[in-house]
Order: structure tokens, then C-alpha cells, then sequence
């Protein structure tokens, strides 16, 4: 059980615990030998995965940037150009690994959310003596640092239809695309349908201790379990993860929109400061933002405020220099994000 005393945690929804309940399911779980491919439990959630998804196979990955990373590789040659919004997961919070790992460059674009038809073009490189040739555009939904922005079906389907125009493979990074589609109130699939290939995480806001998938074609997913493999992260007995991250799925996807609806929550309350609360400069407004606040303060606030917050119990990051982002997630009930937002208002008050 969690200690009485331990701080409110907005840092991100990867914080979570296993609930006992998850717990029980992996301590209880069918064992196997994942790399023979005999793990029962293992390979009942990528069946499961792969159709909720609507792809033809799943594989199983300690993490969501192995997942990513797995994808590219396979859809990119050395010297290839991935397209990308700015600001995406793949760009920023992977260690530098496409390049590292796969020899690719990227290509930013602003925001996919806001092309129109026929937009995508000057953002793509054609294939010529000078030229990187963009052969994948990456799709991340929701947005990590654009506000939990989710695309809704119409924009991905736009995007991809133009993407194909230009022959470029499709990966979607769905770390949190079981928020995407709560929000939008879609099945999941719907959301990843023209996509050659796609990942999703149980680890944030389904709350499994940690794991994420890769779906695709079956002869895509085979040729990903080799290069898994090669990287190492060939797993023997994990039956007890993938049994946490199908419980998740079966009783805590539902509940996602118990965080969104907290975040609606903050972000009014927070609202209310601004203009009042001369530290608070602005509230980020998403046309349609999931699990995560992202607000502004001052300079002045922005150096002390994250250690003061945690001084009174509240652990919550800064991304970039005034810039702070809440995540909400089902360790914060309604009680905890009162205190949360009280910490929050005295220590701008100051």
C-alpha cells in the first residue's frame, strides 16, 4: 500500500502504482517464455491489442520509444527524412535515437492539426541527388506538449490520405491514444486505421508498472521482434506485465475520463486566477485537451516554484522556463487535486 504521507504527483501519469487489484492479476498470471513465443499471457494481450487496434499482429515492448524506434527503423532507409509536429516525442524525448540508431533525419511541422487539404506538400522532400527523401510521417495523438491536443478522425485521415499521396509510410504514436479516443468518444481503432503501424503505452494512464505495444501487419511485427531482439529487449518470463497491462485495459481505460474531467476541472479553477494572481500569466487552451493542464507564470514565480511546491507536498514540472504542465491520472482523486490547485494558488500569491 501507498504511504499516508506521500506527495500529490502531477510530474506525469507514468508515476502511477498498481493498484492491489492489478497486483493480484499479476501475481496470478500464466507464465511463459516470451522469446519462444510460448508466454500465455504475453501473447493473449497481443492478440487483444492487435484487434482492438485493428491490426493483424501485436508485439509486447518494455517501453513506448523501443516501440517508436522499432517502427522507424523498419519503415525508413539510412538517410531517409521522417516528418514530424515540432515539439513530438520521437524529436525530443527519445535520447536522439532515430538518428542514432536508424541514420534518419527529421523535417518539422508546425502542427498537423491545423493543414487544410493539399497543405502537407511543402513539408515533404522529394527523392533526388540532393534531397533526403521524407519516407514516414509520424503522427503522435494526444499531443504530448501541446495540451493533450487529440486529433480527431477527420484530421488523421486527412493527413494520412495526403501523406500517401507522397508515398510516405504512416507510424502513430499512441502513447496516449486510449485518452484520444475517450475524449473524442471513438473506438481506438478508429483513430489509427490508416496508419501502417502503431504504438500504444499501458503505463500512463491505464497505470500497468510499465510496458507498451507495437501493431501492424504480421510480417511487420515479425520482422519487429527481430530487431527487438537485437536491441535487447528479448523478455523471458513477463507474463505478469502483460497481465497488468490487460487489466488496465479491461478496468481502467473507461476511467480516463475521470482525469480529463479533473483536468477541465483545474483548468477552470486556474482560469479564474489569472488577472487576480499577478504569478499566473496564462491558462493553454486546447480546442479539445484530455489529462494534462499546461499553464504560464512569471519568470520571477518559475524559479523557485518547483521546489516550493514540493516542499508543501506537491511534486509538478516546468517544461521550458515559465511553462508548467499537470498531469492528471488515477492516483489524483478530487480531494488531492483541491489540495493540489490550494498549493498551487499560495504559492503564486506570494
Amino acid at each position: 500500500m501507498k504511504p499516508s504521507n506521500h506527495p500529490i504527483d502531477l510530474r506525469s501519469d507514468t508515476v502511477t502504482r498498481p493498484t492491489l487489484a492489478m497486483r493480484e492479476a499479476m501475481m496470478s498470471a500464466d507464465l511463459g517464455d516470451d522469446v519462444y513465443e510460448d508466454d500465455p499471457s504475453v501473447n493473449k494481450l497481443e492478440a487483444k491489442v492487435a484487434k482492438l487496434l485493428g491490426f493483424e499482429a501485436a508485439l509486447f515492448t518494455p517501453s513506448g520509444t523501443m516501440a517508436n524506434q522499432i517502427a522507424i527503423h523498419l519503415h525508413t532507409q539510412r538517410g531517409d527524412t521522417v516528418l514530424i509536429e515540432k515539439d513530438s516525442h520521437v524529436y525530443l524525448y527519445e535520447a536522439g535515437a532515430s538518428p542514432a540508431i536508424s541514420g534518419v533525419q527529421f523535417d518539422i511541422c508546425p502542427d498537423f492539426s491545423i493543414l487544410k487539404q493539399g497543405e502537407l506538400g511543402p513539408y515533404i522532400r522529394k527523392d533526388d541527388l540532393h534531397s533526403s527523401p521524407t519516407s514516414l510521417v509520424v503522427v503522435e495523438n494526444t499531443h504530448n506538449r501541446l495540451g493533450g491536443r487529440c486529433l480527431q478522425v477527420s484530421q488523421v485521415d486527412l493527413l494520412c490520405q495526403e501523406a500517401r499521396t507522397h508515398h510516405c509510410k504512416l507510424h502513430h504514436d499512441g502513447a496516449r491514444l486510449w485518452n484520444a479516443a475517450i475524449c473524442l468518444n471513438v473506438a481506438p481503432r478508429e483513430l489509427v486505421r490508416s496508419f501502417d503501424s502503431a504504438a500504444v503505452c499501458f503505463s500512463k494512464g491505464l497505470g500497468a508498472p510499465v510496458g507498451s505495444a507495437l501493431c501492424g501487419k504480421s510480417d511487420f511485427i515479425r520482422r519487429a521482434r527481430k530487431i527487438r531482439k537485437r536491441w535487447g529487449g528479448g523478455m523471458r518470463q513477463i507474463g505478469f506485465l502483460a497481465a497488468a497491462a490487460e487489466f488496465g485495459l479491461d478496468h481502467h481505460y473507461e476511467r480516463l475520463s475521470d482525469d480529463h474531467r479533473r483536468a477541465d476541472f483545474m483548468r477552470s479553477k486556474l482560469s479564474h486566477l489569472v488577472g487576480k494572481n499577478k504569478g499566473l500569466v496564462r491558462i493553454l487552451e486546447t480546442e479539445r485537451s484530455t489529462n494534462m493542464v499546461y499553464f504560464e507564470i512569471t519568470k520571477e514565480k518559475a524559479l523557485t516554484f518547483s521546489a516550493e511546491a514540493k516542499k508543501e507536498g506537491l511534486l509538478i514540472n516546468l517544461l521550458g522556463n515559465e511553462r508548467v504542465r499537470a498531469v492528471l491520472h488515477l492516483d489524483i482523486d478530487d480531494e488531492k487535486l483541491d489540495r493540489a490547485i490550494g498549493i498551487i494558488d499560495r504559492i503564486l500569491l506570494r
